[in-house]
């Protein structure tokens, strides 16, 4: 079930409007909700809810429609470890999404869950690829020292609101075409908390909390990349009244790096080469993200050819011990300055090849040369002809 398409779940097709998805999604939850004793059932009931996080976000939805559930994962659920019975009932949950929509509100059930942070960490490009450990400094609520998080003025303590009764919600009744509509709202006199504070505590101004530096050590994984998102538990604000904490969420990037490029877990390197590497094949030492390594060229290598270099590449962010190829890129570099010596050399080898360097005189007065006849240059720039081949390393 926990692989199940999110589509099938809430029973829409994969071109749904979020329309679509949402009158599904509230069709659904009513009848799998657990306080449903006919047909509620808490695992599909959260599986629902999960689905509908995903797929009623535009970005999220993307990212799922492209790579899965793998896409997506880490990406801030915010019913992550969920429990249905923390929302009471399912206006609790309507309301969580929607803002409201039924007559009975939400009840206040106690303190707020801290809010989640966020943080964005910039990484070389090696760190990504080998994982790091960095330290970090965010800055997030805590609990007011002066006042152990009340709020109130040391000495004293907060008093039951008079508005709501200490209840933290009031009844608000409108009429209308089709009758009474009874809304329970929380208290605007108490802001939903049942009590009220006389004597503000001087250091937190009566909030409770304060933000404050908090330092962190961070294990960043091997294969990170450019937009991974790593979720830190407990690390965001500090929940009010001994609520849970929110979450961190560290958003990497990557710098980029003057020799590798990177595609996923592959890594492309661009190598010049010399015309008589390329001519006669060799040895040349690459440079890859594990440092340098020996390559071997065949023969007859063309301009363009792509050797590949098994298991060079950057880990797996879920499985390390697997990595991606380095894809060598060869190009051959024709040089532009010869010496005399150099020169000599070659128009002895365009001799021994029976090629010749110039047009005589009756094929350029005809206006071609010698059919069959090719120039020493024409050879060299036969080695811009793309050709791919296997690593022989």
């Amino acid at each position: 079930m926990a692989n199940r398409d999110y589509y099938e779940v809430l029973g829409v097709s994969r071109t749904a409007t979020q329309d679509e998805i949402k009158k599904s999604f509230r069709a659904k939850a009513a009848a799998l909700h657990p306080d449903n004793k006919e047909t509620g059932n808490e695992g599909e009931f959260k599986e629902l809810v999960n689905a509908y996080e995903v797929l009623s976000d535009e970005q999220k939805r993307t990212m799922y429609d492209r790579y899965g559930a793998e896409g997506v994962k880490g990406t801030g659920s915010r019913f992550e470890g969920f429990d249905a019975g923390g929302f009471g009932d399912l206006s609790d949950i309507f309301e969580y999404f929607f803002g409201g929509g039924t007559t009975r509100g939400r009840r206040r059930g106690g303190p707020e869950r801290g809010a989640d942070l966020k943080f964005d960490l910039e990484l070389d490009f090696l760190e990504a690829v080998f994982g790091v450990e960095k330290k970090i400094t965010i800055k997030h609520l805590e609990d007011c020292l002066e006042c152990t998080g009340s709020g109130a003025a040391p000495g004293s303590s907060p008093v039951q609101c008079k508005t709501c009764g200490g209840m933290g919600q009031v009844r608000q009744t409108s009429a209308t075409l089709f009758g009474h509509f009874t809304q329970v709202l929380p208290c605007p006199a108490c802001d939903g908390e049942g009590t009220k504070i006389d004597r503000p505590c001087e250091e937190c101004k009566g909030k409770g909390q304060l933000r404050k530096p908090k330092s962190l050590e961070l294990k960043i994984p091997a294969g990170v990349d450019n937009g991974s998102r790593l979720r830190v538990g407990g690390a965001g604000d500090n929940g009010k009244k001994g609520a849970p904490a929110g979450d961190l969420y560290v958003v990497i990037h990557v710098r980029n790096h003057a020799v590798f490029q990177r595609e996923g877990h592959t890594i492309h390197v661009r190598q010049p080469i010399s015309y008589s590497m390329a001519a006669l094949g060799g040895e040349i030492l690459i440079d890859t993200v594990g440092g340098k390594k020996v390559l071997k060229v065949p023969a007859g290598t063309q301009s363009g050819t792509t050797l590949v270099m098994k298991e060079q590449g950057v880990p797996h962010l879920s499985s390390p011990q697997r990595r991606g190829d380095q894809q060598v890129h060869l190009v051959v570099d024709t040089p532009t300055r010869l010496s005399d010596e150099e020169k000599s050399l070659l128009k002895r080898l365009a001799e021994l090849r029976g090629e010749s360097l110039s047009v005589p005189a009756v094929a350029r007065e005809e206006g071609q040369g010698k059919e069959g006849q090719q120039s020493l240059f024409d050879v060299i720039a036969g080695v811009f002809k793309p050709k791919n081949s296997a690593d022989e390393s």
